[in-house]
């Protein structure tokens, strides 16, 4: 049996200790990202923020002309172009070493997103919360007045257009949205207009500094694309 390898990303949490804040901040460890999370493994990740699903690619043409589709969660793997993959690795660690917490933020928006599992934050985890966060929540009317006038008059026009062509709420068979925001409040993934595909996450020590006046091992960088980019 000494030629047996279990993956290090395998599901579950008797592969390695989750660490809680108090141990990062005592260990300081340089937390690797799970390769999916970086666009570093074969299989892409298509997420969408809007939907909390991920499209088959063959449905991205649709997408182009305004029509969200949901149903799927998965992407494609680049070694195996002729098929859509479903997200097989939702389960997987998000980290190495696993943490209980994980602190997300992206220069497309102003807020940070907190992602907690005890038993160790996975890959679906976070794309489960930045989904509730960016759909639950609100704007303010003091964030919205933060923003020049063109682009306010954006966001509610995204906004109008994103609850015409998602007519509320889905089960797509991973994710589920919550109960339809009235019209008249705009929601946080308004805010970001096009730009609510997931791309990767990264750790920037430096911005995380400039926006929260601190950085720490758990904070990370989401990036977030248009279809078209």
């Amino acid at each position: 049996m000494d030629n047996v390898r279990v993956d290090r990303w395998s599901n579950g949490s008797a592969y390695g200790p989750v660490l809680s804040q108090t141990d990062l901040y005592l260990l300081k460890p340089a937390l690797q990202i799970h390769p999916i999370l970086t666009k570093s493994h074969p299989f892409i990740l298509i997420f969408n923020l809007l939907s909390g699903s991920a499209p088959c690619r063959s449905a991205y043409l649709l997408y182009t002309h305004g029509t969200y589709i949901v149903g799927y969660t998965g992407g494609f793997n680049e070694q195996q172009t002729d098929r859509d993959h479903p997200f097989d690795a939702a389960n997987q660690p998000a980290t190495l070493p696993r943490v209980s917490v994980l602190y997300i933020i992206t220069e497309r928006s102003p807020w940070c997103t907190t992602v907690r599992n005890e038993s160790g934050v996975t890959l679906g985890d976070i794309c489960g919360q930045m989904h509730k966060d960016y759909i639950e929540n609100v704007i303010t009317e003091g964030e919205l007045a933060a923003t020049q006038p063109r682009i306010q008059e954006r966001i509610k026009q995204v906004a109008a257009r994103n609850a015409a062509n998602v007519g509320g709420p889905q089960w797509n068979g991973f994710y589920s949205s919550p109960a339809p925001t009235p019209l008249n409040r705009l929601k946080r993934v308004d805010w970001l207009c096009e730009a609510h595909f997931f791309d990767q996450l990264h750790r920037e020590d430096r911005y995380a500094e400039q926006r929260l006046g601190f950085s720490a091992p758990n904070i990370f960088v989401m990036k977030l694309e248009t279809y078209a980019n």
